[in-house]
């Protein structure tokens, strides 16, 4: 899903400290799970451009072995795991936790043997897990355009207008699909002003306007439409007025997903 080498981004946090580690969610709490190949490649991707502590726990131990991913590959779902100097992480089950923003992430991989990458014993390969229990304590709710809608983002971008689908939205931010040449520049950080998002459902249209943030980009490749590119884009300087018109938005979106 996500070239066959791994890319390593270079502004990141240093390696995790011991009070950086992060208990495993209870058995007892109440959780939910992450499926999606993409969605679980892009929370990858989020935790390797942040560095984010990882804590690995080995089944019948309490201390974890410290991390942090180093980087995602943009095709494969692989991704390579950063231990701190001199740790190791022994064979068999590991149970991964860590936090996303505010929602907490655990997920479980097995394998006989953690092989390093050659002459970088820190540094493991490892795949996607198949899914990822989320603690959901985030500020807002993420919701998938419903199939059958058109939600799209059009601006100007080098003096060419675009016009780009609306994967998923929240009141905090959206996440946008486009081909690989038309994400060349936007790099993390951009602002792109004077955004329209447009709704189509039915006979109506609904129209807002205003301004996106880039917060990262991640490549994969669609069965239909080749090589893509995910945005993901957070709302930037919105007025009272604005956020009023987004969560109406977001009302629309959830009542349609509904009546699918």
């Amino acid at each position: 899903m996500l070239p066959n080498e791994s890319h390593a981004v270079p502004i990141r946090k240093g390696p995790p400290r011991p009070q950086d580690a992060i208990a495993p969610i209870p058995a007892s709490a109440s959780s939910h799970e992450m499926t999606s190949e993409d969605e679980i490649g892009d929370t990858l991707t989020l935790l390797a451009a942040n560095g984010d502590a990882i804590s690995m726990y080995v089944s019948g131990t309490r201390e974890p072995v410290l991390g942090r991913i180093l980087s995602v590959d943009p095709e494969q779902p692989h991704f390579v795991m950063e231990l701190n100097e001199g740790t190791s992480l022994p064979s068999g089950r590991i149970t991964f936790v860590t936090v996303l923003r505010t929602a907490k992430l655990q997920f479980r991989l097995s394998k006989l043997d953690w092989d390093s990458l050659p002459d970088k014993p820190q540094l493991i390969p490892m795949v996607f897990p198949a899914t990822c229990a989320v603690l959901d304590r985030r500020a807002n709710e993420r919701l998938e355009t419903p199939l059958g809608t058109t939600f799209t983002a059009t601006f100007e971008l080098h003096g060419s207008p675009h016009e780009w689908s609306i994967y998923d939205c929240s009141l905090g931010g959206l996440g946008l699909h486009c081909t690989k040449g038309e994400a060349k520049g936007l790099l993390k950080g951009r602002k792109l002003p004077d955004v329209r998002l447009v709704l189509e459902e039915k006979e109506t249209e609904t129209v807002v306007v205003t301004e996106l943030e880039i917060r990262f980009t991640r490549a994969f490749r669609s069965f239909l439409a080749g090589e893509q590119t995910h945005i993901g884009c957070q709302f930037c300087n919105m007025t009272p007025e604005t956020e009023s018109q987004i969560k109406s938005l977001m009302d629309k979106v959830n009542n349609a997903s509904r009546q699918r």
